[in-house]
């Protein structure tokens, strides 16, 4: 596709169309989309104006860039990687090679957390911790959605911090917000009122089996589950336990046909499972959580 660009001097609306047929024929679920928001982002334009300048001839640089674009998705590169960036909970997100591309999945962690916290709200201001923060996704989504609330992201990558923490500078919750490079809660003391994390859940076994997108793109530090898909549960739900404040809940994110034995983890580290996991928009125990009762 770099010789004899298609795209050059064709009107906006022709090259929309002619990105999304390429994709079709790479058998890309959602070509459509993938090709009209990849032609937006080449040139800075939102649906509207895509709309608005459908007759405009793209430039040589333009096609150029559109070329690229269009033979890093048929290798199978996701869209928010192309892009490097990712919309969660309604907010932009800049990626980068050590965090995961934020998925819809994700949001019931914040939606259940949220619940939690509407439900016994604290006297003074929350104090929440994300363990394996990643790019920020989830810390930042609840720091936004409560005002008063401070927040601590751990990370073993030191990369994904300066993700989060350029995350947090551009979405204004700077002053809100602080990461730490650590192993799970390591470096953490609390208490905490809330505690959430996405840990690595994949085994390992089934790490090759994942789709492009993900096995090749995504950081394997935060896929990789160990040989049964509980290595960061084991860690992590102890370490919570010790950091709750009396009260306080943990809210995790589970893998599909993890919720019960979660739990069950979660109970064994003297914490109490209060309520069922919240499913996901495809029926999928997603966030599984459990509370500190009170000394």
């Amino acid at each position: 596709m770099t010789q004899n660009n298609p795209f050059t001097a064709q009107p906006i609306e022709s090259a929309r169309r002619a990105l999304a047929a390429k994709l079709k024929a790479a058998r890309l679920d959602e070509a459509e989309l993938d090709a009209r928001i990849l032609l937006g982002a080449v040139l800075g334009l939102d649906l509207t104006g895509l709309i608005a300048q459908a007759t405009r001839p793209l430039t040589a640089a333009e096609a150029s860039r559109l070329v690229e674009h269009a033979e890093r998705r048929i290798a199978g590169e996701p869209v928010a990687r192309i892009l490097g960036t990712s919309e969660f909970w309604g907010l932009p997100f800049r990626l980068s090679e050590a965090t995961l591309v934020p998925r819809p999945d994700t949001e019931t962690v914040v939606e259940l957390a949220l619940e939690i916290l509407r439900e016994r709200p604290t006297s003074h201001p929350p104090r929440i911790a994300d363990i394996g923060t990643g790019s920020g996704a989830i810390l930042l989504a609840l720091l936004h959605d409560i005002p008063d609330a401070f927040g601590v992201g751990t990370d073993l990558s030191l990369t994904a911090l300066v993700t989060a923490r350029d995350n947090a500078n551009s979405l204004g919750l700077a002053g809100r917000a602080a990461f730490v490079a650590c192993s799970y809660a390591a470096a953490l003391s609390g208490p905490f009122d809330l505690i959430v994390s996405n840990p690595p859940y994949i085994p390992s076994a089934e790490i090759p089996k994942l789709s492009v997108e993900v096995r090749e793109h995504d950081p394997h530090l935060a896929l990789d589950g160990g040989n049964d898909g509980y290595d960061a549960y084991r860690v992590l739900i102890p370490q919570a336990s010790e950091r709750l404040a009396g009260g306080g809940a943990l809210v995790v994110e589970a893998g599909l046909g993890q919720a019960r034995n979660i739990e069950t983890l979660m109970v064994g580290a003297a914490l109490s499972v209060d309520r069922p996991p919240k499913a996901d928009l495809a029926g999928i125990p997603r966030a599984v959580s459990a509370r500190k009762m009170p000394p």
